[in-house]
């Protein structure tokens, strides 16, 4: 079966979920700052469009001990993030070189 290319170069998603019952989730960190800083950042760089890069919004991951969390397709790096030079970081290196920043990389093991 073969595969049309995909309309995106790379996809990220930032969850900006809120849990309601006191749980930790990742708007309790600057999540939505993060995903409104990524945007920008890959439309200044004119990486953003058909055959570029998407950067979009989402519901719980289900990964919230690591949180704030983002997730880079079609690779499927998680990445954990503490500032917006780490948001730079992931798009000057992932999202336009294809070079995953190791030290934001959520560890497997962490979950909910």
């Amino acid at each position: 079966m073969t595969h049309a290319p995909s309309y995106y170069q790379r996809h990220i998603f930032f969850c900006t979920n809120q849990r309601s019952n006191g749980q930790a989730s990742c708007s309790d960190h600057p999540a939505q700052q993060a995903f409104e800083h990524c945007k920008a950042q890959v439309k200044q760089a004119q990486l953003n469009g058909p055959g570029g890069v998407r950067v979009n919004k989402a519901g719980c991951l289900d990964r919230c001990a690591g949180g704030p969390v983002a997730v880079v397709y079609p690779e499927a790096v998680w990445y954990t993030f503490v500032d917006l030079a780490d948001i730079d970081e992931i798009v000057s290196s992932h999202l336009r070189d294809g070079r995953v920043v190791q030290r934001l990389v959520l560890a497997p093991e962490v979950g909910r």
